[in-house]
């Protein structure tokens, strides 16, 4: 609900005057979603002889001069109810119309394939997305649950202050992720597992898309296994000489962890201007697992430092995952500038940061009869973006119809703090990575036929590192060795295109190339003083092209096929040439200067059957063959298989092109509509795959067992009701890559004493109701049984039963 403000007013009648111009002059309408407020473009508006016309712009708005007061319009939109009101009637609204969204309609516009607006039923791969109204009835504690709802991404967590999405078998630097259109991924995204989604603040998200499958063509290295896009609130404009004021807070506990959330966002809008801030601080306590599930999950025991010395003390409550807890404070702040009707520039300032927060999984390793560690804890992990966007539409130029100019900065910090049991040294290592990022993206329409889109990139990143031992009873530091090499730098030029031809209602055929170059160094002569490498630097200077074509064909309003190929890529970063870290228990990774370009060839194949929207049918199947694969394999330094590291003789491994992998899958997600307020909804993902280890084909680690989620959706007025199962299927012994099976202490044990993941299941409801569309409380019943589970890979339980309320009020 928006607020108008007069601002050259000082007393009861000058408002009443302004009210009185204003429903008498004012001539532009905002047109909104009914669910989610959000702004609609190319709705069609005219009248009943069609004699008039008119069709609102990127923020939903029209102008109504030509219509007279007595005049019905009618609003048509292809993913909305048709909507018909008198034009007085609108005046009577504040100039807002709201269109409900079909059932055929929801989440059919997205933007993340090709960087701009195009419908999703022409895209011949699959998408998968959540808008506002969704983010608010899950109610995600961080980014990464937000992706685990969508019910096609497999969430990991080796921590609670951790989320590493997997799709389609392929995880962290495999997999891409933006903000605004601008590309989060730096150079030292490790194959390992990666919590840099939770910077994302869910409570600023206006909708999120997630491509399953290669997106190299746009967005480059990484984009292998899928991309997931991010799509912040915009400040909304008042289009009027008024000012206008809304904004929104929210409050949230969980029981499951201590949560407490508080979210503020306040948005001013003038004729040309637009600002919106948003603030969330969060606080979590130490996790509780179920009670209903392996005694291997439990907690017994745990480290804390008592007069100066290190005791392992029984935990009282062995449910509670100690330590887990900690805090994140997410703050935005976005400017909009439109001067013209064709031009529009949008800022966005990003900064997040988390207190301290422990490595659950690294507190659980054993050392004989004790434990390993001491202490293992993340440093805060920061995250600074500033993002300019330029936009301007033209009808007559050559070039394009829309460009659209992105220049960003980022900053990121991170650091780790380990100390083994009754040792005195702490080992610190710090980083700090610095992004610059370039894009130019056009769009041009050729014909009624045909669209091209084209653009340019341009990347640049520079890694600071620093390492050093702290002597924790003497407060005393000397250097160590760097997780990388410090002044490290990574660069990529990129020039792409694709291509749209869409001859008729029936048939979509899109293609794309790209090519990437990419230039990496890296100087090791400070960490030769402790590693003695056989060479002094690493210099990338490596290219890449990639491509996809595919077809969507809907012989019937009933049946849509899709067909799709592409490849894609990732080239060597600075994680992948000059990291030192310990990998594993007596295994420690050094640099390799020697490596190459990974490549992926995928194919996919959907089919979408829509019985007249009552019952519709989404399925699909695919491959992906992962070429030079960039792995972690045992190698030597000088011929010398171990090495000295932190004090221990550890096994020498290296990041190598050293392996293939076959990746397959089937999805396959339904909707039934029995009514108009109640709806059945199900998605489930089966996948497979093997890669090749030194000969032999074992697991991929990152292939997760089969998982889903089905939901049973009552809506009627304000009030809904959602009654959920998530399940996920078991992962033998004999289907854990071997990497797994070193980490035994994080699996439960099967009747011969093999680790293994087993199966496990949650019965949850949800309900929200909202009053006058200003004050809205969402209450959650998670894991009603009480299941102890911990998902495949995660080094953290699960939430037992978690209740989850929150209450916002928008104003």
């Amino acid at each position: 609900m928006k607020m108008h403000i007069k601002l050259k007013c000082n007393n009861i009648f000058c408002i009443l005057l302004c009210l009185f111009f204003n429903s008498t002059f004012a001539q532009t309408i905002t047109v909104l979603d009914e669910g989610t407020n959000q702004p609609i473009s190319g709705v069609s508006l005219y009248n009943l002889k069609k004699t008039k016309y008119e069709v609102t712009d990127f923020d939903g708005n029209a102008v109504l001069d030509k219509f007279n007061d007595r005049e019905i319009i009618y609003f048509q939109n292809l993913l909305y109810n048709k909507l018909q009101i008198r034009k007085v009637e609108i005046s009577k609204n504040n100039y807002i119309v709201y269109l409900k969204p079909k059932v055929e309609g929801l989440k059919q516009i997205v933007i993340s394939v090709s960087k701009f607006e195009q419908s999703k039923r022409d895209i011949p791969q699959s998408i998968v997305a959540i808008n506002a109204k969704e983010i608010a009835l899950a109610n995600p504690q961080t980014s990464a649950d937000l992706l685990d709802n969508t019910g096609n991404v497999f969430i990991q967590k080796s921590q609670m202050g951790g989320g590493s999405p997997m799709i389609r078998g392929f995880s962290t630097n495999r997999l891409l992720i933006s903000v605004d259109g601008v590309r989060m991924n730096n150079a030292i995204f490790r194959g390992g597992n990666l919590q840099n989604v939770i910077s994302i603040d869910p409570l600023s998200v206006q909708n999120t898309e997630v491509t399953l499958g290669a997106g190299s063509v746009v967005y480059g290295s990484d984009a292998v296994g899928g991309v997931m896009s991010f799509y912040t609130k915009n400040p909304q404009l008042s289009y009027r000489e008024e000012s206008i004021i809304s904004g929104s807070a929210l409050m949230r506990y969980a029981s499951a962890n201590n949560e407490n959330t508080t979210h503020l966002d306040f948005n001013l809008g003038y004729k040309k201007w637009g600002f919106l801030t948003n603030i969330s601080y969060t606080d979590f306590d130490d996790l509780r697992m179920g009670s209903h599930g392996p005694d291997a999950y439990l907690r017994p025991e745990y480290v804390i430092r008592q007069n100066g010395e290190d005791v392992i003390v029984a935990n009282t409550n062995p449910k509670l995952q100690k330590p887990t807890g900690y805090n994140q404070v997410n703050l935005m702040q976005k400017v909009r500038f439109e001067p013209q009707d064709n031009l529009k520039f949008n800022l966005g300032l990003f900064f997040t940061t988390t207190s301290d927060y422990p490595r659950y999984d690294r507190l659980l390793r054993p050392r004989g009869e004790t434990l390993r560690s001491a202490e293992w804890e993340y440093g805060p992990q920061q995250w600074f973006m500033g993002n300019l966007q330029i936009t301007k539409t033209s009808s007559s130029s050559n070039i394009y119809d829309k460009i659209q100019t992105t220049v960003a900065f980022q900053n990121f910090k991170e650091s780790r703090k380990d100390r083994d049991f009754q040792s005195v040294i702490r080992e610190v290592r710090e980083e700090r990575v610095d992004v610059l990022s370039f894009n130019l993206d056009l769009e041009k329409k050729l014909s009624p036929k045909t669209t091209m889109s084209y653009g340019l990139e341009y990347l640049f990143n520079r890694v600071g590192s620093e390492g050093f031992e702290e002597n924790i009873e003497a407060n005393t530091k000397v250097p160590n060795v760097t997780r990388y090499p410090d002044g490290a730098t990574w660069q990529s030029l990129a020039a792409y295109t694709s291509l749209k031809y869409k001859p008729n209602s029936k048939f979509v055929f899109q293609s794309g190339l790209r090519y990437n170059q990419i230039i990496a160094n890296a100087d090791f002569t400070a960490n030769n003083n402790f590693l003695n490498l056989p060479f002094r630097e690493a210099n990338i200077n490596t290219g890449a092209l990639t491509g996809t074509a595919g077809i969507t064909w809907s012989p019937s309003t009933m049946i849509q096929w899709k067909l799709n190929a592409s490849t894609a890529f990732r080239a060597p970063n600075i994680d992948d040439i000059g990291k030192v870290f310990d990998s594993e228990p007596g295994a420690v990774v050094v640099p390799n200067n020697n490596l190459r370009p990974e490549y992926a060839y995928s194919g996919e194949l959907g089919l979408r059957l829509n019985f007249g929207n009552k019952v519709v049918l989404d399925m699909a199947t695919y491959y992906t063959f992962l070429d030079n694969a960039l792995i972690r394999r045992d190698f030597d330094i000088n011929g010398e298989t171990e090495i000295i590291y932190d004090g221990e003789l550890s096994t020498v491994q290296a990041i190598q092109n050293a392996s293939r992998a076959w990746i397959y899958g089937f999805e396959v997600g339904g909707e039934i509509n029995f009514s108009k307020t109640l709806k059945l909804r199900s998605q489930y993902n089966i996948i497979g795959g093997t890669e090749d280890d030194n000969g032999v084909e074992v697991p991929v680690r990152h292939v997760a067992p089969n998982f889903g989620r089905t939901h049973l959706v009552y809506k009627k007025d304000n009030l809904l009701f959602d009654a959920f199962l998530v399940y996920n299927g078991e992962l033998s012994f004999y289907q854990l890559a071997p990497s797994e099976l070193s980490k035994d202490y994080l699996y439960a044990q099967d009747d011969n004493g093999n680790p293994y993941a087993p199966s496990w299941y949650t019965l949850n409801f949800r309900t929200q109701y909202k009053y006058k569309d200003k004050l809205t409380l969402t209450a959650s019943l998670e894991n009603i049984t009480d299941q102890r589970y911990r998902p495949y890979s995660s080094g953290i339980s699960a939430a037992g039963r978690n209740l989850i309320l929150a209450l916002s009020y928008a104003f």
